[in-house]
């Protein structure tokens, strides 16, 4: 898809900027100053006049977060919050935090960040995350990781969608928790084909040996961010990358998409 396609709110964003083939976290912050000019005084959802720059008004984002407690592992509805489900707590696998399901609501607003350059509500839904982040953190469900990393992009997909999604969700975060985001932590060396329509099989498979882990790493508690997290294939294979070193690792996203059934009552 052309560039010029995806900055669809953003007409008049100037070229030398979509035409940078090495997008670094310098200009990722240029283009999140442009963003903040642009931005539409609508709600995205339900089109009511808000405030500038909030891009979702809070009756929309609040209808669409989790109504009640949710297993860090898979998901399911539970009736009171804690970590694990009693399937999970066996295995207790890794702990995913998230304010919403992809699947009610908010995974249009998700898709629409990636797809199609629209980041006019990424503020609004990295603040419920932030705020799940906290209530978790206020209840001993998790630590606060030291770090943040994202999921990279391989060079030629960054060239081609023109900003890793991630990083921004990511830098908005790191400004809101005043948590480091390390930006060069993790390279994608392999150019993987997308994993949307694989099986489980076929998305480890494609992931093998994609990923490389910077060797002097010296975090010890960390959070992977990326926009969303189904399967959680790319999740798992970049945490076994720092469990070899012993390094804590949960996932933080803005939704998440559940197995069918597991939020049913």
């Amino acid at each position: 898809m052309p560039l010029n396609k995806q900055w669809k709110f953003t007409p008049s964003l100037p070229r030398r900027i979509l035409s940078v083939t090495d997008l670094g976290s310098q200009i990722h912050r240029a283009v999140l100053q442009l963003i903040d000019a642009s931005l539409p005084n609508r709600c995205l959802m339900c089109h009511q006049g808000i405030e500038l720059g909030s891009g979702i008004c809070p009756s929309c984002l609040n209808a669409v977060l989790y109504q009640t407690p949710s297993c860090l592992g898979c998901g399911r509805s539970l009736v009171v919050q804690t970590a694990y489900c009693g399937a999970c707590m066996k295995q207790q696998p890794l702990k995913v935090v998230a304010p919403a399901s992809y699947h009610h609501g908010i995974g249009e607003q998700v898709a629409a960040i990636k797809y199609q350059a629209q980041l006019a509500g990424l503020e609004a839904m990295t603040a419920a995350l932030v705020r799940r982040v906290l209530a978790l953190e206020q209840l001993h469900l998790i630590q606060r990781p030291q770090a943040l990393v994202i999921v990279p992009l391989h060079p030629n997909r960054l060239r081609q969608r023109g900003f890793n999604q991630a990083w921004l969700i990511a830098e908005s975060l790191s400004r809101q928790l005043d948590i480091p985001l390390i930006e060069d932590a993790l390279v994608r060396i392999v150019d993987t084909r997308p994993q949307e329509g694989l099986t489980g099989k076929q998305r480890r498979r494609n992931l093998a040996d994609a990923f490389r882990l910077k060797a002097d790493f010296g975090y010890q508690r960390v959070a992977i961010v990326d926009d969303v997290v189904t399967t959680g294939t790319t999740a798992q294979t970049i945490a076994k990358l720092f469990e070899v070193d012993y390094i804590q690792v949960q996932v933080w996203c803005l939704a998440r998409a559940e197995a069918p059934g597991l939020l049913e009552p």
